[in-house]
This record gives C-alpha cells, sequence and structure tokens, in this order.
C-alpha cells in the first residue's frame, strides 16, 4: 500500500472515531479526494440527524459534491473506515468515483451489530416476497413523465 493511500486511509478512520466519540453517530468515517487533496469529508450522523441515509460515505460524498460544484465525482477516490453497505454501494455508483478503498469489511461491521446482509438478501428477492410489501400504482402515469424526460431538450444527463 502506498504512503498517500494509507494516509488518506488513516484520515478515515479517524473520521469514524472522532464521529463515534462525539456521539454523533456509529464508528463509521469517510472522505473523497481529488488530485492529492481532501474534498469530501463524512462520518456517520443516523442517530443525531434522524437521517437514515446520513451514513459516512454519502455525507462524504454530499460534501464533495457541494465543493465541486458537481453531482458526479469524477477522478476522485472515496476511502472509507469500512466496506460499504448496500445503500452507501449504490451512492457510489451513482456518484461515479474512480476508486473506493475500505478497512473494515461487512463481517467486522456485522460483528459491531451493523448487519446489512438481510439488505442483500432482499434485493435478491422477487418483489412480491420481500418483507417491506411493494406495490406497484399508477404505472402509466409514470411513464408519462418519463416520456416528457426522454422528449426533454435541455436535460442534464447523468
Amino acid at each position: 500500500m502506498s504512503k498517500t493511500r494509507e494516509k488518506f486511509m488513516l484520515e478515515a478512520i479517524k473520521m469514524a472515531e472522532t464521529g463515534m466519540n462525539s456521539g454523533k453517530g456509529g464508528p463509521f468515517g469517510a472522505i473523497v479526494v481529488k488530485d492529492g487533496n481532501i474534498i469530501g469529508r463524512g462520518n456517520n450522523q443516523v442517530t443525531t440527524s434522524n437521517d437514515p441515509t446520513a451514513h459516512a460515505e454519502v455525507v462524504a460524498i454530499r460534501d464533495a459534491c457541494k465543493n465541486l460544484n458537481s453531482f458526479q465525482l469524477d477522478d476522485c477516490e472515496i476511502y472509507t473506515s469500512c466496506e460499504p453497505c448496500p445503500m452507501c454501494l449504490g451512492a457510489i455508483y451513482w456518484a461515479r468515483p474512480k476508486a473506493v478503498y475500505y478497512a473494515g469489511d461487512k463481517k467486522d461491521a456485522a460483528d459491531a451489530g451493523f448487519d446489512d446482509d438481510f439488505i442483500y438478501q432482499e434485493i435478491a428477492t422477487p418483489i412480491n416476497a420481500r418483507k417491506i410489501p411493494m406495490k406497484q400504482l399508477l404505472q402509466n402515469k409514470a411513464q408519462l413523465v418519463f416520456k416528457a424526460w426522454i422528449d426533454k431538450d435541455d436535460k442534464i444527463e447523468y
């Protein structure tokens, strides 16, 4: 491992520890790096913000995107103290960084009480068999909005 990557990973782990010790949330931290500079920081803030999406990676992505004035993280790297959960993984793919580095893995998180295996199982479960009922309504109305998007001349694609 390069000394630079090690330095950035230690910073992500420090974010996790600082956030946890200050009572902001769980033991997770993340940073976003571009051109050797930290442009986004985040620690888990689920319990203090009452926001189930305020995971460290999502908070860091939001901070970096705000600082870049962009909705994508082109040529960026994400360093996170733990392997991203399914939600964070989705956010990471939407943000499109060039690489992600993580320290702990999902087993480490599960051992600490953060087991997301049930979410992975739910994703693979047919929609009509999931634990939280999901019912489709008014598909035809939603399709009209998608059609309008397809026809929109001034859209910003992502």
